[in-house]
């Protein structure tokens, strides 16, 4: 994992609904940026959750907004992104504003399966670009972009190819050539897995490695098991809280919370023995919000 924060320019965060990917991503930004790197996390969903996670309330959702000493947010909003992108290509004069304020060209750009998640995927390559669409803006070493659940992330993925194809020549067959581009390069993009340590999400996460390999020709380099319930018993411990004759509703509680952490790690084991990824975990945090302490907290203890 830290070669991941330390060597990428690019992590895409994405698993299965409701495993944690904020979370994770959250975590892995306060990480990179500890490093001394200049993170951004961006939210594709329009959720802006980790601006509010870190207390920045009532800010437009495509600002890069400053969360900690080198990390940053947004929230993509594609009709920004695609007012952004054709003000460099049509260079912001009065054919840029036409367009951009055609309401044909919206209708256009809604209905075309995918246009969307171009528009949304190229703006992530933007952010990661040593020289900006806008030349004023800040640049950084690294963008993290909490991603879609597996199957609408997948798909994102492959948007740009599709595009590229289908457009064959013109700026955006241009565009879409060089977001793909990225998005295969080892070197520079890295993609990580979000699980629970449950049935259902790890085989998902398995089977998410393949269907990455079909979409960008790469594999999965790290997998982040989040909400691991901690070992608090060993052995003999367990053995003799059986064994008491006494046993009351605390005692109860304490070897259902047993049995529930060993078969957790017994997931996670079989997740280990089914992927090359490294595989990471993440405690489960016990509050009902987590705020900055809390994903600190999680950054401090992600295993890198």
């Amino acid at each position: 994992m830290e070669a991941l924060l330390r060597d990428k320019a690019l992590l895409y965060v994405t698993g299965k609904g409701g495993v944690g990917r904020t979370t994770v991503a959250a975590t892995l930004g306060l990480a990179a940026a500890a490093q001394g790197r200049r993170t951004i996390v961006c939210e594709v969903a329009e959720q802006d959750r980790v601006s509010r996670a870190f207390a920045r309330h009532g800010v437009k959702g495509d600002e890069e907004i400053e969360l900690a000493r080198d990390l940053w947010a947004i929230t993509i909003d594609p009709e920004a992104a695609l007012h952004e992108w054709l003000s460099k290509q049509l260079g912001g004069g009065p054919a840029g504003r036409l367009v951009g304020h055609s309401h044909a060209f919206h209708h256009f750009v809604a209905a075309a399966p995918g246009a969307k998640e171009l528009i949304t995927i190229a703006k992530v390559w933007e952010l990661a670009q040593l020289e900006r669409w806008d030349r004023h803006n800040r640049t950084y070493d690294l963008v993290i972009v909490d991603a879609p659940a597996s199957g609408h992330g997948t798909a994102m993925l492959t948007a740009p190819r599709t595009f590229g194809e289908i457009a064959r020549v013109g700026p955006i067959r241009r565009q879409a050539t060089k977001v793909a581009d990225m998005l295969s390069d080892p070197a520079r993009t890295g993609y990580v897995a979000v699980a629970l340590p449950e049935e259902m999400p790890v085989n998902e996460t398995i089977e998410l490695e393949a269907r990455l390999e079909d979409a960008v020709g790469l594999g999965l380099d790290a997998i982040v098991v989040n909400g691991v319930w901690p070992e608090r018993f060993s052995a003999a411990d367990v053995r003799r809280l059986r064994e008491a004759s006494n046993a009351n509703g605390v005692v109860r509680a304490a070897l259902t919370g047993h049995a529930r952490a060993k078969a957790q790690r017994a997931q996670i084991r079989r997740l280990r023995g089914k992927t090359d990824a490294a595989v990471s975990t993440l405690p489960f945090l016990f509050e009902a919000d987590v705020g900055l302490p809390g994903y600190e907290r999680l950054a401090s203890e992600l295993e890198l």
